[in-house]
């Protein structure tokens, strides 16, 4: 046996014992960007079961399955199932089942589409929606409770601001929620803010844990609407070539219907979930121990803080003053030393912790709490987290590499945030905000995600914003502070392989290697060498989850293989 044959040989040799065998599909003349770097690029695949078999060139894979189904990619581009390092799954289910406000331009046009949503609703029923942002709007100031009683006088109107930290209810909300708020000077509560007039009554915005003063009196949905709300953010995610996702904070009974959900099959995701704080899934888990890998598809291991708000809203607390709010450093949803104390409980029992910090302050209360129990507790689970990691001061880059923490960050973030960004933060604390360049130089992992539905599902416009830090239009000209911008390959890795690293995955899933699943996307354009504005006109033709096809442009139904 000579050439060729000897490689092809040495090849399958190389082969795990339990995926070894002959295969039920093989692709053949694609580009397959493999994450893998042992073999970063490959033209072949072998799929058996649920597994990758074998990856090479179409000459290896013919020659070793001359009988197996051949898909013929005609030179595609393939990749690995996306994984989002950070969404809320049922929140854009539940999003789809509720007035869309994403894109919104003014409070008229808010309104007109309030309008439309209602003619569906029963006479009595809540109005609810999200994706409103006044960063967007001519006048960029917070709307009013007036605005909406205009045009709903009598119906409880709830609308939750884009990054899900602020909300806006109409007067008939909060007289039916908490009618006190209206008559009585009802204090902030802790990690909150109500936003007050002149008169010091409320204008209708409540930011952060002021939410729930209305929030908890909401009718809570239905258990049809909740079925049909994981189908649809399953079917969504699949067809942006999401296989894996984090969802970033879930309770006990979310977790429960994840787990029907896998029992039914229907569950075409794999799910890494933090429980949601200090509740009853926290106790759940922390008494029992983890879910390991459910069915191949829903692992509970983590737990999911919050140590402040967001910077749209001005939640986020910062180590100085607002640059155009002067006096008003953010909020803190924990005061340091109970935070503290939460880490120390959480690791304890065996928890990744994962802790939402976007202000430069609340990154410095998470290390300080992380390097705390760490220096208590010695060895932990370890890979533990900060959530967005938005704005760092530069001092404590470095920390993040010394703890050995994971900065779990959504690109997109900054491609939204990037046109007023500078006038909350100023000229120079903003160089260390949405700074993923910076991470790497100093050696922390990235785990990339989205934050949906705060923003779009679709992981190839935050491969897009990682490597070009520009908009949809390609401003600004080379990028929004460009020496943080990322390579290509480096950003395709945050979305895969390292994300997978940041679930404690990164041997079963994250790139096309031999005995790991079957999850792969096709795609329309190559990602990897086609000028960056084509990415944008990207679209996924396949998406394959445990080898079988789970999504398929209506144009590209030839790429999947029949069901063996």
């Amino acid at each position: 046996m000579k050439g060729g044959g000897a490689i092809l040989l040495a090849a399958m040799l190389l082969l795990p014992m339990q995926v070894r065998g002959q295969a039920d599909y093989v692709l053949i003349n694609g580009r397959l960007y493999t994450v893998d770097p042992a073999q970063p690029v490959a033209e072949a695949m072998a799929v058996r079961g649920d597994r990758i078999l074998m990856v090479g060139t179409t000459a290896q894979l013919t020659a070793a399955y001359p009988d197996a189904p051949h898909i013929d990619l005609q030179g595609r581009a393939v990749v690995p199932g996306f994984i989002d390092a950070h969404a809320h799954l049922m929140g854009l289910g539940l999003s789809r089942l509720r007035a869309d406000l994403t894109g919104t331009r003014s409070v008229e046009e808010i309104l007109e589409r309030l309008r439309e949503f209602a003619r569906q609703l029963p006479e009595d029923a809540w109005l609810l929606g999200r994706g409103w942002d006044q960063n967007d709007w001519p006048v960029k100031e917070f709307p009013t409770r007036q605005m909406l009683d205009e045009v709903f006088p009598e119906r409880p109107v709830w609308l939750v601001r884009i990054d899900g930290h602020a909300a806006w209810a109409n007067t008939a909300a909060i007289r039916r929620a908490n009618p006190a708020l209206l008559t009585e000077q009802i204090p902030d509560p802790e990690g909150g803010h109500i936003v007050r007039d002149a008169e010091g009554s409320p204008t209708g915005v409540f930011i952060d844990e002021a939410m729930d003063l209305i929030a908890r009196h909401i009718p809570p949905p239905s258990e049809a609407e909740l079925e049909e709300a994981l189908r649809r953010a399953v079917a969504e995610a699949n067809r942006f070539g999401l296989t894996g996702v984090h969802d970033a904070g879930a309770g006990l009974a979310t977790i429960r219907r994840y787990q029907q959900a896998v029992d039914a099959g229907t569950l075409t995701l794999r799910l890494y979930v933090m429980v949601d704080g200090l509740g009853k899934a926290f106790d759940y888990f922390c008494e029992h121990g983890p879910l390991l890998d459910y069915g191949g598809r829903l692992t509970v291991r983590s737990v999911k803080f919050y140590i402040d708000g967001a910077l749209g809203s001005r939640g986020a607390a910062l180590l100085a003053d607002y640059s155009d709010d002067p006096g008003n450093r953010g909020l803190l949803r924990h005061e340091p030393e109970v935070f503290a104390d939460m880490v120390q409980r959480a690791m304890k029992c065996g928890f990744q912790v994962n802790t939402h910090a976007i202000g430069d302050r609340g990154v410095r209360v998470v290390l300080n709490a992380y390097e705390k129990a760490l220096r208590t507790l010695g060895r932990t689970v370890g890979r533990h987290r900060v959530e967005h990691a938005q704005v760092v001061a530069p001092e404590d880059f470095a920390r993040f590499a010394e703890l050995d923490l994971i900065a779990s960050m959504q690109p997109t973030h900054a491609t939204s945030d990037m046109y007023w960004a500078e006038d909350r933060l100023g000229p120079e604390r903003v160089r260390g905000a949405y700074a993923w360049r910076t991470f790497l130089e100093h050696g922390v992992r990235l785990a990339f995600g989205s934050d949906f539905p705060v923003e779009s599902a679709n992981p190839l416009l935050g491969f897009y914003a990682a490597i070009t830090r520009q908009d949809a239009e390609g401003w600004p000209e080379g990028g929004w502070y460009p020496e943080q911008r990322l390579t290509r390959e480096e950003a395709l890795r945050a979305f895969t392989l390292d994300a997978a690293y940041a679930a404690f995955q990164e041997h079963e899933l994250g790139s096309l290697t031999p005995g790991k699943y079957a999850d792969f996307v096709v795609l329309s354009h190559d990602i990897m060498t086609v000028p960056p504005e084509q990415i944008l006109q990207t679209r996924v033709l396949a998406t394959f989850f445990g080898g079988r096809c789970v999504y398929h442009d209506p144009e590209a139904a030839g790429l999947c293989p029949a069901s063996p």
